[in-house]
């Protein structure tokens, strides 16, 4: 107590101004920076983290049954009845998914045709990135196209028909190249924007063209469902994958990207790391301004040892001067960091600089475990600077 009274004197009397006093304030603004840096950074990665698994939800259920063995399974195998009627199960829809070639006017793209039925926008709505229609919705036998891939094959509107050639199954002859071809001519109904990856990729058609195109009659190469708002979706799967059998893969979002999300969430923390760094780096300010400090107050030092105060008090003394600085720092680095992440989250203060992107302003999420975590690791940084600088300087001026 008597050590964090003298510390806060040293601090903030009015008595006690002189270059040290402007030197700590210098060290207050010094560690604030990086406290702040580094929650807007991981504010900025947790917005586009969300950004990128927001896009994703629009392709990937939350959960996918695939056959254990081979691409396709015949859709009467499967007991959907039990599947829907698992806890929490709300939609379900097959798809049949393969690579083809798309071709319109001579312009053409290698694309993933996804056959879908009409219960597809129920399991994965895209009302808020589809323009138009088609893929089976509502009866329509047009195709669903990605803007970018639209762009590449040359199509500026709908009812603009093409071409989607696959390899036929069974054998190959090299002297009737054509016929080792299926082909269908379907018009373009609609048009959907997500990421460029999936733009460029992926084409929606309705599940029976796609059967025929590849022909896979009633068959699926998947069976997607859609979750009830807030249902575990672990406890799900090991569910529906007891009523799909031993022939079938159940697995949830996550688990169909989960390398990618692992590099995400590898790449926040090297963030975290690189941030910490700099953080170490700035701290150096408290050292130097605990060192003068120390050197400036050898008179108080040695009153307090003629009234009886002994090596350990000493170093209390200038050791909360020195956690004082940083609490100091921390705070207004929380209070700068957490305002311009708040800030930039509710009013998108910042643009982005493209018309590509689904959000038009830089996606920022703070979430308060990340604040928690800077402040938890600029606590251990700075309990160490100050322990072993104190106790490095008050035994270099032999105080004992």
């Amino acid at each position: 107590m008597f050590a964090r009274f003298v510390a806060r004197r040293y601090l903030f009397s009015p008595d006690s101004r002189s270059v040290v006093n402007l030197i700590s304030g210098v060290s207050v603004v010094a560690v604030a920076m990086p406290v702040a840096a580094m929650i807007v950074l991981l504010s900025v990665f947790n917005g586009f983290e969300s950004l990128v698994r927001s896009m994703y939800s629009a392709f990937d259920a939350d959960l996918t049954i695939t056959p254990a063995e081979g691409q396709s399974f015949a859709c009467a195998s499967l007991d959907t009845a039990a599947v829907a009627r698992t806890p929490g199960v709300e939609a379900l829809s097959f798809l049949l998914e393969q690579s083809a070639l798309a071709d319109h006017e001579g312009r053409q793209a290698a694309v993933a045709v996804r056959g879908v039925d009409a219960a597809y926008f129920d399991v994965l709505p895209l009302d808020g990135a589809l323009r138009g229609s088609g893929a089976g919705r509502d009866g329509d036998p047009r195709l669903v196209l990605g803007t970018a891939l639209a762009r590449q094959l040359g199509i500026r509107r709908a009812d603009e028909p093409v071409d989607l050639y696959a390899v036929r199954r069974g054998g190959f002859s090299s002297l009737l190249p054509v016929a080792n071809y299926s082909r269908e001519r379907v018009a373009a109904g609609g048009f959907f924007s997500l990421d460029l990856d999936t733009e460029r990729r992926y084409l929606l058609a309705p599940l029976a063209l796609a059967q025929e195109l590849f022909d896979r009659e009633g068959q699926a190469s998947a069976l997607v469902l859609r979750l009830a708002p807030g249902a575990d979706a672990e406890a799900a799967r090991r569910a529906v994958s007891a009523a799909a059998g031993d022939g079938f893969r159940v697995a949830t979002r996550l688990e169909l990207r989960a390398s990618f999300y692992r590099i995400m969430t590898y790449e926040k923390w090297g963030i975290f790391c690189i941030g910490l760094l700099v953080l170490v780096v700035a701290s150096f300010s408290v050292v130097g301004a605990l060192v003068m400090l120390v050197v400036e107050k050898r008179r108080d030092i040695a009153t307090l040892r003629a009234l009886g105060a002994d090596t350990a008090l000493v170093r209390a003394v200038f050791r909360a001067e020195g956690l004082l600085i940083c609490a100091w720092g921390a705070l207004l680095g929380t209070l700068l960091g957490v305002g311009a992440s708040l800030a930039q989250q509710h009013l998108g203060l910042i643009e982005l600089p493209a018309d590509s992107f689904l959000t038009s302003s830089y996606p920022v999420e703070f979430r308060p475990g990340d604040l928690v975590a800077v402040l938890a690791a600029f606590a251990a940084v700075a309990l160490v600077l100050s322990h072993f600088t104190v106790r490095s300087m008050v035994k270099k001026h032999a105080i004992r």
